[in-house]
């Protein structure tokens, strides 16, 4: 019998997050309170907001179910390490839609774990292979959460930047937001020796340190960091230009693909044109356009006209081989 109110409480909300209606009787019984009891459990968990659904007869029962917010979870510790050691795959390999979000979520659990719990997670990372499609760079989870606790927090954070010829050196920045292009996590930052914005590839950074400095957050010199971003690899000169008409409105566009990439603008004719400046291969640009799952015509450079006419021709031949193999079989 659980005679701590708090401790039945949390005891109560964690039976009911799981997705199922519960019989009064059965709670009762789980907790090792009367019918009342349970009654009155449910009645404060209302009062501190919790959605908590009733439904009459003999035994009534009760469900958690969606409210306006979404009140604190109560995960046990079998579905806590679940959730960390997902987040940190995902972080760690850059994949596709694992955006600043899941780090985030990825940071605040990870700083209420238990040592054990971390412990936990950290051998099943370490005992895990991934197998990832592409080259993208991988990342120390905890580079990331480090980042994202100083970007939430407005914190000063210290690291070892490795530059692209190899070159390391100190920074103290103001960490301002964390991007994903998909294959890449970049840190939009203030560089505060430099006296000036910069964009850091976070694959190159290494002794992440929160100082627990705090900063009064500055404005960027564009509207939001994917822009910035764009912009900033456009200067040094690392991407190429592009150009790509899709037979879709800008709206349906843009909601297939990353922002950093470019805002499509509508041409009055059905479609709209694409333009921007990318730092990946030509081959990951290719797929990343034909995963809007929309006709398109690339009208340069002429390096990703050449790259989506080859994948095109191949992707059509690897159909017309399974056809051939069923058709046999």
């Amino acid at each position: 019998m659980t005679t701590d109110t708090p401790a039945r409480l949390l005891q109560l909300l964690s039976l009911l997050q799981t997705p199922r209606e519960w019989p009064g009787g059965e709670l009762a019984g789980r907790l090792g309170v009367s019918r009342r009891t349970v009654r009155r459990d449910i009645d404060r968990l209302r009062e501190l907001g919790y959605p908590v659904q009733a439904t009459k007869g003999a035994d009534g029962g009760y469900r958690l179910v969606a409210g306006k917010a979404m009140p604190p979870l109560v995960l046990d510790d079998e579905e806590a390490v679940a959730i960390a050691v997902g987040l940190r795959a995902g972080a760690g390999h850059a994949v596709a839609g694992v955006d600043e979000a899941s780090v985030r979520a990825l940071a605040k659990l990870e700083q209420v774990l238990p040592a054990r719990l971390r412990h936990r997670v950290s051998t099943l990372q370490a005992a895990t292979t991934p197998l990832t499609i592409g080259d993208g760079p991988s990342i120390a989870p905890e580079t990331l959460t480090v980042m994202a606790s100083t970007v939430a927090g407005h914190e000063r954070l210290r690291f070892v930047y490795r530059d692209k010829d190899g070159s390391e050196s100190r920074r103290l920045t103001e960490p301002h937001r964390l991007v994903s292009t998909g294959r890449r996590w970049y840190l939009v930052a203030y560089d505060l020796d430099r006296a000036d914005w910069r964009t850091f590839r976070v694959d190159r950074v290494s002794e992440p340190f929160a100082t627990g400095a705090r900063f009064a957050p500055r404005e960027l010199p564009t509207g939001n960091a994917a822009e910035y971003l764009r912009q900033s690899i456009q200067r040094r000169q690392e991407t190429y230009e592009f150009a790509v008409r899709f037979a879709a409105s800008a709206e349906q566009v843009s909601a297939r693909l990353p922002a950093w990439l470019g805002t499509p603008e509508d041409d009055g004719e059905g479609g709209c044109v694409l333009r921007g400046a990318s730092g990946d291969s030509v081959e990951w640009l290719a797929v990343r356009l034909a995963l809007t799952d929309c006709e398109f015509t690339v009208h340069e450079p002429a390096e990703l006209v050449s790259c989506v006419r080859e994948l095109g021709a191949r992707l059509s031949r690897a159909g017309t081989g399974g056809a051939q193999e069923g058709a046999s079989g």
